[in-house]
């Protein structure tokens, strides 16, 4: 299944490399020469074409070169994942979850202070208001 997969995307990558080749050959033609071309003004339309095939040549190149290269192997990308041969990763769930509920209460004792500051007068602090202060 995968080798269909890659002749169809070569195949996919192929068919607009063909299209501009086949246009730049037809207008290539219809004048005779590249003198002729530039002379009825298709030199541009010769020299843009041209590039278009030439940028879709690069997904093209870059397909066939996978298909000759092969396929990567699970384990490739050039990190560890820490595997064992038992097929534990070293990750322990108990302790990620024991370390966050430790983080919440330290931010949760934190973020309410056990009592808060009294007034000049001796009597209950004022609630802090946004805006303009009333005396």
């Amino acid at each position: 299944m995968r080798g269909l997969k890659s002749v169809f995307g070569v195949m996919g990558a192929l068919v607009p490399v063909l299209y501009c080749g086949g246009l730049l050959y037809y207008f290539y033609d219809v004048s005779g020469s590249v003198k002729e071309a530039e002379t009825d003004g298709l030199g541009p339309t010769l020299l843009g074409l041209g590039a278009v095939g030439l940028l879709f040549c690069i997904p093209l190149m870059v397909k066939i070169v996978r298909i000759i290269t092969g396929p990567r192997s699970p384990g490739s990308g050039g990190r560890d994942n820490g595997d064992g041969p038992d097929g534990e990763n070293g990750f322990d769930a108990d302790a990620a979850i024991a370390r966050y509920m430790a983080r919440q209460a330290t931010e949760v004792s934190t973020a309410f202070p056990a009592a808060a500051p009294a007034q000049k007068g001796g009597g209950p602090a004022a609630r802090p208001s946004f805006g303009r202060r009333s005396k």
